[in-house]
């Protein structure tokens, strides 16, 4: 079976003209090839108030339009460094969540980098299942990074793991580092991410059915909300043991003893330099150039880096211990399934689902093709098992579960480049970064405060995705019931993360202690109780027919704006019916003076 047409009217299909060999000798051989003949000081003018701005748009590069060679690696630069950031944050929070030493911490990040860039060729490329209508992967340029979703359920499951004797403590209180509970956090994942393998074959319409904007849409939002916790405590210093005021009034130092300048948590230090970075990424956004903006995140790191540098806050010992090269497998993990982690971990590939379907939208839109119809269909079927296969695959590289990445489709918006040979260069960076260590060991080495303004940024722009998907459902009754019941569980599990943790009396262990564990786990993951209730909710709920047109229900009449905007419509509607009137009389009066 062929894969439908994707050409858009206006550009030249790939495969045409020439010879491959030809095309591609020509391509790196001739001045066209390499540079051709875009505008590239648009993507590095800054946008300075005394400077004059640029009118003409950059030329949009489609889906399977010819790119200059030196373009495509600029871009592809463009798109790694956009997602650098998103890819490194989750194995860092959870490996100091399992107390992992800095080597292995080092590992992990470059292993995430090289699963990226691996699973994100299998997205871009768009694997035609034989004697089948199904593919792997979106054939967009849509890559993969590590997903956010899982921290939550991993914070949690550490937690337990350290309280029922799988990760030692030592005589101290202080937590040993928890490999077997990372191997069970793994191996789950590998049999939980067969759900979201089932649902990529269910017809497109099941799956808009059981995962409209109502379910995301919170359900994304409290992802985010639960993550700032993290990321604003690092800000201040450490999400760790530090962060915890003991009994006798005294901090512990942060982010340990051995730090450079070891502070208090919250100390002014730290909050002044998590602040620095925040700044840049707003300054970067007002003036920077294109290729500055779609990157201020990782810029903002470089700054904030050479001021904690200057000042003496940043630790090198790591970078100068780090071997030269690493790969996959050069640290392993014992798998094992953790039963009562299995239900968080299917709320997370739901939730990846719902990820994938939003993400994969955005980028055929941005891409200017069609988001509706069998082509688009078969992308977000597509998109939706390899989100899946990537979740057991990066568990076989040790690496958490993997999704399809939002951050680029700003740069697609902004750079006008939809490109697949960008796509494919941006794995090639991700490769190389992660492949030399010592790349890994400097961002390992990053300043916990310096670290907490990037991730509480990144944190933030997760809950505006789902304010934005929330924002594209009308606020009839019943879709604000649903909200309501199904966030206030949610928040409040967030805001009281321990408010379960002491209903079951049960001590003993077994078959029993682990279900009533994995009961505590979800309801104390704020993401994962909003989500199954606000399915269930959309389901069982049944739609009312309103004629907003014609009245004013009873709850918008308690909204002063609401009842506002509808007196401002039936204003509206008098004077046009006024205007159409007059209109009509004064063309009956021109014709009756003509026929006169």
């Amino acid at each position: 079976m062929e894969e439908p047409s994707e050409i858009v009217p206006g550009t030249i299909p790939r495969n045409s003209g020439p010879g491959r060999g030809r095309r591609l000798l020509k391509k790196f051989t001739t001045r066209d090839g390499l540079i051709g003949d875009y505008e590239y000081s648009f993507l590095f003018k800054p946008n300075l108030p005394f400077m004059r701005k640029t009118r003409r748009a950059a030329p949009f590069f489609g889906l399977n339009d010819e790119m200059p060679v030196v373009l495509a690696l600029i871009l592809g630069l463009q798109h790694s460094l956009s997602m650098l950031a998103g890819i490194i944050t989750p194995p860092i929070i959870i490996a100091g969540a399992g107390n992992f030493d800095a080597t292995v911490t080092q590992y992990l990040v470059s292993t995430s980098l090289i699963v990226c860039g691996i699973l994100s060729t299998v997205q871009i490329t768009r694997i035609h299942i034989p004697k089948t209508q199904y593919y792997i992967g979106t054939g967009l340029l849509s890559v993969v990074g590590t997903s956010f979703t899982i921290i939550p359920a991993a914070i949690g499951a550490f937690d337990q793991f350290y309280a029922n004797g799988i990760c030692q403590i030592a005589d101290d209180g202080t937590k040993l580092p928890c490999y077997a509970g990372y191997g069970a956090i793994l191996g789950t994942q590998c049999c939980t991410a067969l759900l979201e393998i089932l649902l990529s074959f269910l017809p497109a319409p099941i799956l808009k059915r059981i995962f409209p904007p109502i379910v995301t849409g919170p359900t994304v939002t409290l992802i985010g909300v639960s993550l700032i916790q993290s990321g604003f405590s690092d800000w201040a210093g450490d999400s760790g043991t530090c962060s915890s005021r003991p009994t006798d009034g005294i901090y512990q130092l942060c982010p340990t003893i051995n730090a450079p300048k070891p502070l208090a948590w919250g100390s002014a230090e730290f909050i002044g330099l998590g602040f620095l970075v925040f700044l840049t990424i707003i300054l970067l956004e007002r003036f920077g150039a294109p290729i500055m903006k779609s990157c201020a995140v990782v810029l903002s790191l470089l700054v904030g880096c050479i001021v904690a540098s200057a000042t003496g806050y940043f630790d090198r010992s790591g970078i100068d211990d780090a071997p030269g090269a690493s790969f996959i497998w050069v640290h392993t993990f014992p798998l094992t399934v953790y039963g009562p982690l299995v239900l968080p971990l299917l709320a997370v590939a739901i939730v990846l689902a719902m990820e994938a379907v939003g993400d994969i939208t955005a980028t055929a839109d941005v891409s200017r093709l069609e988001v509706e119809g069998r082509v688009f269909d078969s992308r977000l079927q597509g998109g939706i098992l390899a989100d899946g296969l990537s979740g057991i695959f990066s568990a076989l590289f040790t690496s958490t579960t993997l999704s399809v990445f939002a951050q680029n489709n700003g740069v697609i918006a902004l750079t006008r480049c939809a490109n697949r040979s960008a796509g494919y260069c941006a794995c090639f960076f991700l490769l190389i970064m992660g492949i030399f260590s010592k790349f890994a060991a400097s961002l390992v080495a990053i300043p916990k405060a310096v670290l907490g303004g990037v991730t509480t940024f990144l944190f933030s722009s997760v809950a505006v995705s789902g304010i934005r998907i929330i924002s594209t459902i009308p606020f009839t009754r019943r879709n604000r019931f649903i909200l309501t019941a199904a966030l206030a569980p949610g928040v409040g599990a967030i805001l009281v993360p321990k408010w379960f943790s002491f209903v079951f009396t049960y001590t003993g262990g077994g078959a029993k202690g682990g279900f009533l564990d994995a009961i505590v786990l979800v309801l104390e993951t704020g993401f994962a109780l909003t989500g199954f209730l606000a399915m269930f909710l959309n389901l069982v709920l049944e739609e009312e027919v309103e004629d907003e047109a014609k009245s004013i229900t009873a709850d918008q009449a308690d909204v002063p704006d609401d009842r506002e905007e509808w007196e401002r419509i039936r204003r509206g509607q008098e004077n046009d019916g006024e205007a159409m009137k007059a209109s009509d009389q004064g063309s009956n009066e021109q014709v009756t003076k003509e026929k006169i």
